[in-house]
Formats: structure tokens, sequence, C-alpha cells
């Protein structure tokens, strides 16, 4: 069964837009934990945040080789599937962030 080539225009374009923008936030992750390992030296304090940003990373990379391996194969319904996991992964990460984002904030103020 064949899908209609604008449904899989917009997978690839999707998919084009959520490749860059993971490989960035990969980036943002790294950076968090580095400026929160020099907190942690500094203050003395541990935090779950720089536990939660590297599995952010993770989340993020998987986004990223999902979206990327989807534009590089030729059959509709892997195009989709990787696509499904470059949205699922791309959303979990976001959310994942926001709570780190949570638990930094937090973290300081106590």
């Amino acid at each position: 069964m064949s899908l209609p080539v604008s449904s899989a225009e917009l997978d690839e374009r999707t998919c084009r837009l959520i490749c860059p923008i993971a490989a960035a936030m990969v980036g943002v992750c790294l950076t968090g934990i580095g400026i929160l390992q020099v907190s942690v030296s500094v203050a003395r304090r541990t935090t779950l945040a720089d536990d939660l940003l590297s599995l952010d990373a993770l989340l993020f990379l998987t986004a990223m080789l999902s979206s990327y391996f989807a534009l590089r194969l030729n059959s509709p319904r892997r195009l989709h599937r990787l696509e499904q996991l470059a949205d699922a992964s791309f959303i979990a990460g976001m959310v994942l962030m926001t709570i780190a984002c949570f638990v930094i904030t937090y973290a300081v103020h106590l």
C-alpha cells in the first residue's frame, strides 16, 4: 500500500526540521551539564539536574538520528516509523528539559 505523496512530503519536512533542532538541543544539554558541574564544584551541592540533562541529551540524539535516517531511506513505511520515533523522542526531550529547568531553579534556591 503506497502513501499519498503529500503525506510523505509532510513527514520529510518534519524530519528536516527535527534533525538540526535536536542536534542543537544536544549542545544546549551539554552546556547545561558543564555549567552545573562548575556550580556543584563551587557550592559543594549536588543536584539531579545534570543527570536529567544527560538523559535529555540522549533523547535529543535519538530524535536527531531517527530523523536523519528517515531522510536517507526510500521506504515510506520506514520513513513514517522513524518520523514517529523522532517526534516522540523530541517531545519527551523537551518535557524532560522543562523538568530539569524546574529542578535547577528550585535546587539553587533551597
